[in-house]
């Protein structure tokens, strides 16, 4: 399945057009490896995205083309989620 599609069917990203633009930009990794849209995902990947000033690291659990919202989550498994870039406080 294409990267894109798996993160919108998944709802990593809620919008297939805002996934694209995000792994364009090279925002995503998968198994270490830069990633675009039209990159094949399948099960035991791992994906590393960066959304703002967040670092989300999952493993893919399950490929499907479609789900419901109930079951997206089933789809994969978060290892890491942190906070980047936060700047220091100003004293």
């Amino acid at each position: 399945m294409r990267l894109d599609k798996f993160l919108k069917v998944s709802r990593l990203i809620k919008r297939r057009t805002l996934a694209k633009e995000v792994s364009d930009q090279g925002r995503i990794h998968i198994n270490g490896k830069e990633a675009k849209a039209s990159s094949t995902v399948k099960v035991g990947d791992i994906l590393t995205v960066r959304l703002g000033q967040r670092l989300v690291t999952a493993r893919i659990e399950r490929v499907q083309e479609t789900t419901r919202k109930e079951e997206a989550a089933e789809m994969y498994t978060i290892l890491n989620e942190e906070r980047i870039g936060s700047p220091e406080p100003l004293i």
